[in-house]
């Protein structure tokens, strides 16, 4: 019987600028553009929304500025259903804003993303304090790198004092201290992050994953101490890597990709909801999949992200069998 987790997001909130082209600019050039709009995000955030729209008890953690992108932004959350009385405004400092070029081409779509931190980088490891007693009510940590690293680090030691799982999403990719990673329960980069944490290369071609670069970037983090990996891979699935050897989980795959921007938030935010709802690994990686799957299909961030019923009513759709797609009415 599956229940309802407790999960704690501590991360960011970034409103996304949106602009549509059907090409990239090279250096020095303009473009005429198909779409702009905005919408609410944040690796952070993003995450948060993810795992309360599929049925976790979500509190959120984090700053925004005292403009009109925080206040649409920490109402979106809250709408999901996520605690959001931990955010707190800083007055002098703008909302933390993404600006995403998307070149739509065809039935595909791949972006590139400038982030602007704004408020979030003005959080301090002592508007967190609460934490060290407080973390112990959640049953698992989710946190990414769109926070200041001393903000990170703190977070991740009163959990691991507690012996509260965390989940790191280290995007953007930065370097990641032996003190930092002693802390980690769960690490999840993409291919990209992946292999600049690692050091190594990570080449992804149209044959998928190349699997000797996958089991040297995998034994590189095991050896500074990652004891579970969860790798993904955007259109060739995900990977497990732990104690018993290499998972490779396939892709759910959609007619049509509006925006990729999200997927990754939405993969790892209902990994950990299904995890900590009682799924084994193998199968929370699975709800993630469909999770990212019906995200991938829609515009903007936080728009994007399914229900828990939408879930499973695409698990049912493609005929999935590794654990009945009906349990999942415990999280509704």
């Amino acid at each position: 019987m599956l229940k309802k987790p407790r999960i704690l997001v501590v991360g960011s909130f970034m409103m996304d600028l949106i602009a549509s082209t059907p090409r990239a600019p090279g250096a020095g050039e303009t473009v005429i553009g198909t779409n702009f709009q905005t919408a609410p995000g944040g690796k952070g955030a993003n995450q948060a929304v993810q795992c309360a729209r599929l049925g976790a008890r979500v509190t959120m953690v984090g700053r925004v500025g005292n403009d009109s992108f925080g206040q649409i932004m920490t109402q979106t959350v809250q709408a999901a259903g996520a605690d959001v009385s931990h955010v707190t405004v800083d007055p002098n400092v703008s909302s933390g804003v993404g600006h995403i070029l998307l070149e739509v081409t065809g039935s595909t779509a791949q972006n590139r993303i400038t982030v602007v931190p704004g408020a979030n980088f003005t959080l301090k490891a002592e508007d967190i304090a609460w934490l060290k007693e407080g973390i112990r009510d959640y049953d698992l940590l989710m946190m990414q790198f769109e926070l200041p690293m001393e903000v990170i680090e703190t977070v991740a030691s009163y959990a691991h004092s507690a012996g509260v799982p965390l989940m790191l999403n280290p995007a953007p990719a930065a370097p990641i201290s032996p003190r930092l990673l002693g802390c980690v329960t769960y690490l999840s980069p993409n291919e990209h992050e992946a292999a600049l944490i690692a050091g190594c290369p990570l080449r992804v071609d149209e044959q998928g994953v190349n699997q000797e670069d996958l089991k040297t970037v995998a034994a590189a983090l095991q050896n500074r101490g990652v004891k579970n990996l969860i790798i993904t891979l955007g259109e060739n699935g995900s990977v497990a890597a732990g104690a018993e050897g290499i998972y490779h989980n396939p892709c759910v795959k959609m007619p049509h990709v509006a925006d990729p921007t999200a997927a990754g938030d939405s993969f790892v935010a209902a990994f950990c909801t299904g995890l900590c709802a009682g799924l084994p690994q193998r199968e929370a990686m699975a709800f993630a999949s469909h999770a990212a799957a019906i995200t991938v299909s829609r515009m903007g961030a936080m728009p994007s992200l399914p229900t828990v019923g939408e879930v499973q009513a695409l698990m049912e759709e493609r005929g999935y069998s590794g654990f009945d797609p009906q349990e999942l009415n415990a999280l509704k």
